[in-house]
């Protein structure tokens, strides 16, 4: 027998009913249907969904800005004048 290539597969287990850990066979069927996808995609599409939610979507950085940061950060943002908007979606002068 040719001997099987090493492959990062995991056994996966539909549960016997939906719940908030997991889904039926059936569940997932409907659910590719829905996608236009096959059992697997909607698989993975899932996990994609949960760890883009669950996840940091970033490297955590080294912390709070030291003060030298922070005077840095506002010596280069615009000082604008504070200013004030009025609506013109009601005349202010009555007739």
């Amino acid at each position: 027998m040719p001997a099987r290539a090493t492959v990062n597969q995991i056994a996966f287990r539909y549960r016997p009913v939906d719940s908030a850990t997991g889904v039926t066979r059936e569940t997932a069927k409907r659910l590719a249907e829905y996608l236009g996808v096959d059992e697997t995609q909607a698989i993975h599409h899932a996990l994609h969904e949960l760890a883009v939610r669950v996840l940091p979507q970033y490297e955590a950085d080294d912390g709070p800005m030291t003060a030298s940061q922070m005077r840095q950060i506002k010596k280069r943002a615009p000082q604008g004048v504070k200013r004030s908007v009025r609506s013109s979606l009601f005349d202010a002068e009555t007739a």
